[in-house]
């Protein structure tokens, strides 16, 4: 439990978030940043572009779900955030375009955060989230920098500090009520019922997590939709409403929303599948059932040891931890030494 107190606390910094996070709370678009006319740059930047650097953070969200953020692709998309991106916003291009290309190169630097924060590298995700809050202002998006701010919530959440987690999601959420699509608004509502979850604040999470399903389920075939949200459906909230369960210390509740969760495929999400399984089986360890929390703990093993995940690793050293319950038991022991042997120990 120290090297996951040590994981929740090392190399994150709280209060880098709290001016970029005030100034877009403030003044979430600022769209007079970009030019109104063309402007001379290393080229002149259209459509194609636009739908590459789309296609790059999809391939990205992707190859990071399957694979974890530590998987060696995810270095591509640094590269392309780095040599592709970044001196298109210095080219030529009109008003326009210039908002979608600051709006696309702000979903591309929050897929590399997430990747970075994945891995462990949580000052280098830091960076990469402000940089996107700051590039969804310039676009004049309220809408991404609700997604951006959302997902920093998360970040902030499990790194330890779930009352400025809530506070940051709500925020976002309040910023982008008449503006955000309703998936993304439901998501900073999840994001604010886990930070809820996290304070055993009962009441406020389930406030929170069933205002998220009345916005997924406002979701309408033709409306506005953004695609690179299309991950986030009423299976991966399921997921999600286990956990916050859990954490409330309600695992017969967490247990219930097994079922909704399940149709979630493994090979296209496979680390939210694997740490399902891992938070399943700590409910069933909270309900003192070692049996089946030892088939769950089996399920997400076998799911993680396949991730290069630090944070999704995380989760299976708290069910060796919750394990403990019964230090005695032979299966017990071997549970933690196929972890260590497979996934290797906490960092220090």
């Amino acid at each position: 439990m120290d090297s996951r107190r040590r994981f929740l606390t090392t190399g994150f910094a709280l209060g880098a978030y709290t001016m970029p996070v005030t100034r877009w709370l403030a003044k979430p678009a600022t769209a007079a940043t970009l030019p109104t006319s063309p402007a001379p740059g290393p080229g002149r930047v259209g459509r194609a572009d636009l739908d590459g650097l789309w296609a790059a953070s999809e391939e990205a969200r992707v190859w990071d779900s399957r694979f974890g953020g530590g998987h060696w692709q995810n270095s591509l998309v640094t590269r392309c955030l780095q040599t592709r991106a970044a001196p298109m916003l210095r080219g030529t291009y009109t008003e326009t375009v210039g908002r979608e290309l600051f709006a696309a190169t702000a979903e591309l630097s929050r897929v590399v955060g997430w990747a970075a924060f994945d891995a462990g590298h949580h000052d280098t995700a830091q960076r990469h989230f402000i940089q996107a809050l700051s590039l969804a202002r310039s676009a004049g998006d309220i809408e991404t920098g609700c997604y951006v701010l959302t997902t920093m919530a998360l970040q902030t959440m499990l790194r330890g500090f779930p009352e400025q987690a809530a506070d940051m999601a709500e925020g976002a959420y309040e910023r982008g009520h008449g503006h955000a699509a309703p998936r993304v608004l439901a998501f900073a509502k999840l994001a604010e019922a886990r930070a809820h979850g996290r304070m055993k604040d009962a009441a406020a999470a389930g406030t929170a997590l069933a205002q998220a399903e009345l916005l997924l389920d406002a979701v309408r075939p033709g409306a506005h939709d953004p695609q690179h949200l299309a991950y986030f459906t009423p299976e991966r909230l399921a997921a999600d409403a286990i956990e916050i369960h859990r954490d409330l210390g309600q695992p017969h509740a967490a247990l219930s929303w097994n079922r909704y969760a399940e149709p979630m495929p493994a090979g296209r999400f496979t680390r939210a599948v694997g740490i399902r399984h891992a938070v399943l089986a700590s409910s069933h360890i909270h309900a003192g059932d070692l049996d089946r929390g030892l088939t769950a703990a089996e399920h997400a093993l076998g799911i993680l040891s396949t991730v290069q995940s630090t944070r999704a690793h995380a989760y299976l050293y708290t069910v060796t931890a919750d394990l403990q319950r019964w230090p005695r038991e032979p299966r017990v022991r071997d549970f933690a030494v196929r972890v260590h042997t497979l996934v290797g120990s906490p960092r220090r």
